[in-house]
């Protein structure tokens, strides 16, 4: 079947060779909506980034929640992506702040945003706190996630929690593996006391062949042990899938299940379609990407219309096309009801809302509610066990959490974007920043940004695929 094309939207790239900026228009082909560019140097591009014209319509429709972030330190000098630090040209607020503490790492996982695994120094804590002064300079208390490597290869991790709590910010997370915490029967109530609010665990599937693959070790019960010692530490716990097609994508269902099974312990789930970071010999097929709605569609399959395409909708606050998000309540009834009035995203996979939910666009005054937003559904309410059903119930467990009244549950995601993707309309709203070794904040997608022989434009070394 041939399909004519159609234009939908006219933006800018970068070439994934050289990475200048381009050109690009957003095509609809069929019921498809591709990223097209060419460079004059290495020609064309073409590729893959929503399927469905319907949700990509009611995406759109939401509008722009564009804001002007309080400071700017980097002059534009070369154009979106080469000034990020913050320039001018950006369009939106910090939401969540990610502190990369360590490179180092207790895994070798194929699959990785940073070059994780090196043996570089850890930044001391007197840099750290040179970090935390930039961005109090900044005027607001952003959500702080820490990340690297893996965080929690740092003895001194609760002091740098501390630290936080100390300059005044509200909700601090970890980016972890899980692995220390399932180890140490105390290490979770360490981080708890220090103040942290929750763990951002990566949690792949509910098989260890689904580990063995992309984390190249057999992690499942670590992952169990590692959310059971959160609980009783009253760390509240997202469980963070990266989506591998052809590896994971048949487990979105049990994943949900998983996760229901152990509320109020585990709050979110949050899906991350594999984005590709790092050198590539040939650009990724369109088989290699799957899209947010694609997402959306599989949760609704495998949950057997327990869950709906039509509970989720876009975040307040980021560039629309960047998310997804559904919050869930129990009724009186029993049954599972969708609270779509109140859901939107934040930090990079909001699972409740940004912004107030009035639908005004999201200004100087509304950042700081979309982060208190965040750390509501996100933290533990209280320094208590959050054990509420059996830590090994099955997979078919959907009931237990309607037996968890009183508690609510989200499903997120959110699509990265690397070079081939990458559309700088999401890029200048975007509100998951990194703060860089010397000191600038830039958003994620650009700080991870590399070529495809893997030279980055801000990272260093270049990091590896993800």
């Amino acid at each position: 079947m041939t399909f004519i094309s159609q234009l939908l939207a006219e933006t800018e790239s970068v070439c994934p060779v050289c990475l200048q900026t381009l050109a690009a228009q957003r095509v609809l082909e069929g019921d498809d909506i591709y990223l097209c560019k060419r460079c004059p140097e290495h020609g064309e591009f073409k590729t893959i980034v929503w399927r469905g014209f319907e949700t990509y319509q009611r995406w759109e429709a939401r509008g722009s929640r564009a804001a002007t972030p309080p400071v700017t330190e980097t002059a534009i000098k070369h154009g979106c992506p080469h000034d990020c630090g913050i320039c001018p040209d950006h369009r939106q607020h910090s939401c969540c702040v990610l502190l990369e503490v360590t490179q180092r790492c207790n895994l070798r996982c194929p699959v990785c945003f940073a070059s994780a695994g090196g043996e570089n120094d850890d930044p001391s804590l007197t840099e750290i706190d040179g970090w935390l002064d930039r961005l109090r300079a900044h005027g607001s208390t952003v959500n702080i996630q820490l990340s690297g490597g893996e965080p929690t290869v740092r003895d001194d991790l609760p002091a740098i929690v501390r630290r936080i709590r100390a300059r005044g910010f509200d909700f601090v997370q970890v980016n972890t593996n899980g692995i220390r915490l399932a180890k140490e029967a105390s290490y979770a109530h360490s981080l708890a006391d220090a103040g942290l609010d929750c763990a951002f665990l990566q949690f792949d599937g509910v098989s260890d062949e689904t580990y063995q693959r992309i984390r190249g070790a057999r992690l499942l019960e670590i992952k169990r042990q590692a959310i059971r010692r959160c609980a009783e530490a009253g760390l509240a716990v997202v469980l963070v899938p990266t989506l591998v097609p052809g590896v994971n994508i048949d487990e979105i269902g049990a994943i949900v299940d998983f996760a229901l099974a152990r509320v109020p312990a585990v709050r979110t789930v949050h899906f991350q379609p594999i984005s590709y970071f790092g050198r590539y010999p040939v650009p990724p097929a369109d088989a290699d990407r799957f899209t947010l709605p694609e997402v959306m569609v599989e949760i609704e399959r495998q949950t057997a219309g327990r869950v709906r395409v039509a509970d989720f909708g876009p975040g307040t606050s980021e560039n629309v096309f960047c998310s997804f998000a559904g919050k869930f309540e129990v009724a009186d009834d029993g049954s599972l009801r969708s609270a779509r009035q109140a859901a939107a995203g934040c930090c990079s996979s909001s699972p409740s809302q940004g912004g107030c939910g009035c639908g005004k666009p999201v200004g100087d005054e509304d950042g700081p509610r979309s982060r208190r937003i965040v750390a509501r559904q996100w933290a533990a309410n209280a320094r208590q066990p959050l054990v509420s059903t059996p830590a090994d119930a099955g997979l078919a467990s959907f009931d237990a959490f309607l037996a968890a009244r009183g508690h609510s549950f989200s499903i997120s995601g959110m699509a990265f974007q690397d070079a081939w993707n990458l559309d700088l309309e999401r890029l200048r709203e975007c509100f998951i920043h990194v703060v860089s070794p010397d000191r600038r904040v830039i958003p994620f997608c650009a700080y991870n940004l590399t070529s495809v022989s893997g030279e980055s434009l801000y990272r260093r070394p270049a990091c590896a695929e993800a």
